[in-house]
């Protein structure tokens, strides 16, 4: 009997037997695919992970995601010496308790190594290598809701001031102005810009391209920065020293840790830029549905989670619906 089979009698089964019957069928299916398993020549756990990460790089995700999946699933196969197919709940939850007690590492952290094993073991539902995934009853971790601030009025004058070379303000310009993602914006080229209409094309998560905009201080200060250069490279942020080379993701980041620290502005970093963006559009009536399509979310609840709604937008919102 292979893993098809086995769902067909749950299915059939499930109209005509209640619920304590069907969780003993369950466990009698699991056990008579396991020891069908144990009698089949078995993939090892690191042929699995190869053809794990062959899918996910096939449904277009990122390399940075590719990785993540890399390191936490080959944590899990290097601490325990089982096959990926024969470990149970409780294995895998001691193993995450264990994991996070030795090496203290936060509750944000270790839920996104569950989430992680979560997406790994869902494919090895899927392709029937498994006939339930143990991650089904380990849950959402939860965690300390942390208000992300965006920047004030006051800070972003003081970031403008404080930037030493015409690149740095164009490029926190640009940030507060789009929103895009700091993998985004190391990716444009200068053929990417449309001056005249103020838009620009982006190669989002999962190489979807989408078309974003930017205001009129922005393209006044990227024609600036664009004529001041004398190289012919065709990326539009490059670096200051010579020969110029398209500016890294860690180089916009160093940029940024230290203009804030010039500017005593605290978290000055690229994500920042891109909620503030989402809550300036929020806070000027953007509809919800627009700025998620404007930062590239698949989903409106990840938008939520950049939005900070403030009691002066709840005040005036109310003022305009119900005053």
């Amino acid at each position: 009997m292979n893993q098809e089979e086995a769902n067909m009698i749950i299915h059939k089964m499930s109209q005509i037997i209640d619920n304590s019957q069907m969780i003993i069928l369950n466990t009698v299916l699991e056990e008579i695919l396991a020891d069908n398993r144990m009698q089949e020549p078995q993939k090892s756990s690191n042929d699995l992970l190869d053809n794990f990460i062959a899918t996910k790089r096939l449904e277009g995700r990122s390399e940075k995601t590719m990785r993540l999946y890399r390191f936490t699933i080959s944590k899990l196969i290097s601490a325990i010496d089982k096959n990926v197919c024969t470990l149970s709940t409780e294995d895998i939850r001691n193993y995450l308790s264990t994991y996070q007690t030795e090496h203290g590492i936060s509750k944000d952290s270790i839920d996104n190594m569950r989430r992680n094993l979560s997406s790994f073991y869902r494919w090895l539902e899927d392709e029937n290598y498994i006939f339930k995934s143990p991650l089904r009853r380990i849950h959402k971790i939860k965690t300390r809701k942390v208000v992300k601030e965006p920047f004030t009025d006051e800070e972003i004058e003081r970031l403008r001031d404080g930037c030493k070379y015409p690149r740095d303000l164009v490029i926190i310009e640009f940030l507060y102005s789009t929103g895009v993602r700091i993998g985004e914006l190391c990716k444009l080229n200068r053929s990417d810009i449309d001056f005249e209409e103020r838009e620009c094309i982006v190669l989002g998560k999962g190489d979807k391209e989408r078309v974003t905009y930017f205001d009129a201080r922005t393209k006044l200060h990227l024609i600036e920065y664009l004529k001041s250069r004398d190289d012919n490279n065709p990326a539009l942020f490059v670096s200051i020293r010579k020969p110029a080379t398209r500016l890294e993701e860690g180089g916009v980041e160093a940029m940024l840790r230290k203009l804030g620290e010039r500017c005593n502005v605290t978290r000055c970093h690229p994500h920042r830029w891109r909620r503030t963006c989402a809550s300036a559009a929020l806070s000027k009536g953007m509809p919800i549905e627009q700025v998620q399509k404007m930062l590239g979310h698949e989903e409106i609840s990840t938008t939520l989670t950049y939005l900070m709604i403030t009691d002066s937008t709840v005040k005036s919102s109310h003022r305009k619906y119900l005053g």
